[in-house]
This record gives C-alpha cells, structure tokens and sequence, in this order.
C-alpha cells in the first residue's frame, strides 16, 4: 500500500475545554498551546482525569471547544465538522460492526465518505489487510477474532482513509501485556512506514516512553512539558514530570537548606559549591529527588553515606528492587540482579551530587541530573 497524504502539521493555539457539572464549571483542558509536527508521533500522557482524552476528542471534533483554536496546516478547524478534519480515530473499545466481516468493517468508511468504485475499494482494503498481516481475516467477523486482531482492523478501518492525522485514544489498554508491548512495536512500524502525523492518547508512562518521537505530559488539564522521552526523563521541568516519568518512579525527600548542605531528618548532605551557588537565594526549603538506578551502595564512611535498613528485596532478574527506611519513609534502589542483598540487612547508599534532582517550594526545577548520554533502564511491564 502507497501512502500518499497531504502535509499534517497540527496547531493548538489556547486550547481551553470546560464542562458545565450541574452548574459548576469544571476546566478539563486549560489553555493549552502546542504544535505537532508534520509526520510527528506525539504522545499524550498523564494520570486519570489530566485533560489528554478531551483534547483528543476536541482536535476530532468530537467535542466543542470552548476557546481556543485549533489549526491545521494553517487552516482554522476549530468548527469544522469532524468529516470535514481528514483525520482517523482508533478507539480504545474499537468500535467494529459485529455484524460485518473485517473486509466490509475496514472499507465501511470508504464506502460512505467516497465515491470510489467497488473494486477501487476492494484492492484498498486488501492492500491494508496485507499491510497489517491480516489479509486471511477479511471474511471473518469480529467475534472470530482475538483482541489483537480486532486491534488490527481498526488500525485497518483508520489506515485505508489515509488521512494527514491519526488519533488514536488508549488503543491498547484492552490488551495483555505481552500483546500491549507487540502491538506498540507494530503502531511504530507502521507510523515510520507511512511517515503520517500522530497523535497518542495514554495514561501508562512506559508506552509514552518507548513510542513517542516527543511527548507532552499533563496534569489537572494543564501541559507541565513537553520534549523528547529523555529530556522529560532526565531534565524534569517540574515534580510532577519528574515523579510521573520513571518506573520506578523518583525518589523524593524534603531537606532544609542551611549554606552548602540539605539537612533532612534522618541526614546531611553536602553540595558542592558549584552547585550551591546555582541555587537562587532564598530557597531554604529544597525537595532531593533521585531515580532509584542512580542510587549507589557505598561504605558508611563514604562522603555523603546514608546508613539505612533493608525492607523488602524484589528481584526482578536483571535488576533487583530494594526497598530501604530512611527516616520514616520507604525509598526505591535499583540495583544489579546479582547483587546479594537481604531484607533486614544494613546498607549505606550515596546519591551522586551529578545525578540528583532539585525542586523548589513550588516543585520547579533548580538542578536537574547531568545524565543525558543514555536511555532509562528496562521499565517494568
């Protein structure tokens, strides 16, 4: 299959979505400004009730925006019917007709919307089963098929329209985790294939991690950054991001600021005075953050040791979690899978001053990690 489209290149200008709940405004999407590139895949991420599903819906069309616009190759689509966007949605649930077979469920919407022949659409649809590697299936219905199958023909249903934009809300959060992680290969694939602007809805961090070419994290309707998975993951602009982006996720401890050092309950830590004077003045209270695979077991004499109690040993094969009390708090180390390690035993751990995070009041970020080179470790599925 040839895939030959016009340029996609999405704008959102002030983007604002609010829902009236029984007379009380609530701001599902706040002013949010962003560009995606044409041929971008760019992923939406953020917990539960973030904004990412309404935006979606609003560049479809599915819902009005309130104010805002939304632009498209510079052309304003802001109350432009959904036909009208030459764009294709994927479902989280699919939406296939149970009573057609995948042949007619993928040419449905050529059928309506075109005035292509019969047989136009006939080679059409078996181009894109063939694409999809699911061209036996076109006389089967929808219930003969698993779930990744089904997940196949909607791509299918989206692809055969060839539009300048794909949407695709949590399509695979139906899945198991070994199809999920499959799936999200093949969607890559096919997007470099066709080289066709993206847009990917998903709360699950990992699949925003490992699919996005950028991606734009939110929280509360509001966009905290957008960037490459390793700028977010490295270069946090804010808590949130650093404490959402990461699996395990980032360990975070509230320090006192008194000259050079972060006094915490439990600790002293001594900056640098490079880093030191990095900081603005006036910050005296200053949040720690470090990922659990930067943390290193050292020797209580080393500088900056912490002594603390093992809880909990996960071994994961080629890492190993351990969970250590530092205070009156549980923190996350990521260690090698051979080193030996048991609960109840007494560690020391250091953070590197390189590799740590520091967050002020608000949660901005004031230092972050100087590890950019390489990519996180193995997420956890």
């Amino acid at each position: 299959m040839r895939y030959n489209r016009d340029m996609g290149e999405l704008r959102l200008d002030e983007l604002t979505k609010i829902f009236d709940d029984r007379g009380t405004e609530v701001v599902a999407v706040d002013e949010l400004d962003l560009t995606v590139r044409d041929g971008e895949f760019l992923v939406l991420v953020g917990p539960s009730g973030c904004g990412k599903s309404t935006t979606l819906r609003c560049i479809a069309g599915l819902e009005r925006v309130t104010t805002g616009r939304i632009r498209l190759d510079g052309r304003d689509i802001t109350d432009a019917k959904p036909k009208e966007r030459d764009m294709a949605m994927v479902f989280q649930n699919y939406a296939l007709y149970p009573h057609m077979t995948v042949r007619k469920n993928i040419g449905y919407g050529l059928k309506i919307t075109t005035d292509l022949s019969k047989d136009e659409i006939r080679e059409r649809v078996e181009s894109t089963a063939e694409l999809l590697e699911i061209d036996e299936l076109l006389d089967k219905k929808p219930k003969e098929l698993s779930g990744g199958q089904q997940q196949r023909v909607a791509l299918g249903r989206a692809i055969i329209r060839e539009p300048e934009v794909f949407l695709m809300d949590e399509p695979l959060s139906n899945l198991d985790a070994k199809l999920r992680t499959q799936m999200r290969t093949e969607i890559q694939q096919l997007q470099q294939e066709m080289n066709v602007t993206t847009i990917y809805v998903t709360h699950d961090q990992t699949e925003a991690m490992t699919m996005g070419d950028r991606i734009a994290i939110l929280d509360a309707g509001e966009l905290q950054q957008v960037g490459t998975p390793l700028e977010c993951y490295h270069s946090p602009e804010n808590r949130f991001v650093a404490g959402f982006i990461g699996s395990p996720s980032m360990n975070f401890m509230e320090t006192r600021r008194d000259g050079t050092s972060l006094v915490h309950d439990a600790f002293e830590y001594d900056l640098s005075e490079r880093t030191a004077d990095r900081l603005p003045v006036g910050t005296d209270r200053l949040t720690l953050g470090i990922r659990p695979e930067h943390i290193e077991l050292a020797e209580r004499s080393d500088r900056n040791a912490v002594a603390t109690d093992v809880s909990v040993v996960e071994p994961m094969g080629e890492v190993t979690y351990v969970y250590v009390e530092i205070g009156d708090t549980t923190y996350t180390v990521s260690v090698d899978g051979e080193t030996r390690i048991d609960a109840g035993d007494e560690i020391a751990v250091a953070f590197p001053e390189e590799k740590i995070h520091l967050f002020d009041e608000g949660g901005a970020a004031l230092k972050n990690s100087d590890v950019t080179e390489r990519a996180p470790p193995q997420q956890r599925p």
